[in-house]
């Protein structure tokens, strides 16, 4: 295997980590660098597999209280409730992810130039819920009603689109429905473990007679820069956005997607 390759695949793993949780879009940075490099994986599975390893640094981050919500589970009426929360937000883009996953795959995965107006049109939308003046109803994630869980979960079905951001849209939607800057980071960090396993799962099933030997090795380097790279990130994004907020990643989003915009129109 050429060495350029283990590089881009560590860089693209190295991306993946450091923007899976926060609210820019992992999807839209891989694909866009992915397609610089000149990047191709067997059917975008890397893209999605390596995202194993975030996965995997969020559930050491959260083990313990993982650990107690399953133990309290049975006997624990609030614990019930969040477990129940979750599962009701996630079952939307689940069902429309399964549904469009081959369109999503062949269409919106191919398009550059799709995923840089979305991070741009993302970008402007959380400057905007950023400077607003809401006031935070909800502070709690375990105790948020269950039409609230519901609510978050429809707007993570726009991360379908790549480039607009799975955190980032559950974040922005919560923000919007009264749930503090803390809080909402938070519930994206616990809605992403289903999302993402079963995204994992699903898009593993798709390829598993396409997928060789020889993508193993591109694969575990992206797995293991995702996996200390996000976990450095889940470590350190609830106390900032906390003190300071999302209008980092709102400029953020807008840089990239420009850029990107102008390499596209000069390189193609």
């Amino acid at each position: 295997m050429e060495s350029q390759t283990i590089v881009e695949a560590l860089l693209l793993g190295l991306i993946e980590g450091l923007t899976e949780f926060i609210p820019v879009s992992s999807t839209g940075h891989i694909l866009l660098a992915g397609h610089f490099l000149g990047f191709h994986s067997t059917g975008k599975a890397f893209e999605i597999l390596i995202q194993l390893g975030a996965i995997l640094a969020i559930l050491s981050v959260y083990f313990r209280r993982l650990w107690k919500m399953l133990l309290e589970l049975p006997h624990d009426r609030l614990t019930r409730h969040f477990a129940i929360g979750i599962l009701i937000a996630f079952l939307p883009a689940a069902l429309i992810g399964a549904l469009a996953h081959d369109f999503i795959k062949t269409f919106l995965f191919e398009s550059p130039r799709l995923i840089c107006i979305m991070l741009i049109i993302g970008g402007v939308v959380l400057l905007a819920v950023d400077r607003m003046n809401l006031k935070p109803v909800y502070r709690d994630v375990e105790r948020f009603p269950t039409r609230l869980y519901l609510q978050i979960g429809l707007f993570q079905c726009l991360s379908l689109i790549p480039g607009t951001s799975r955190s980032g849209s559950t974040i922005v939607g919560a923000l919007l429905l009264g749930v503090d800057k803390r809080a909402a980071a938070e519930f994206s960090f616990f809605l992403a473990m289903p999302t993402m396993v079963g995204a994992f799962a699903f898009d593993l099933f798709k390829n598993r007679n396409v997928l060789t030997s020889a993508d193993l090795p591109i694969i575990a380097v992206g797995f293991i820069a995702a996996f200390v790279t996000a976990l450095f990130v889940v470590r350190f994004l609830l106390d900032y956005v906390s003190r300071r907020g999302y209008s980092l990643f709102g400029w953020w989003r807008l840089v990239v997607g420009g850029l990107g915009l102008v390499a596209l129109m000069i390189w193609g």
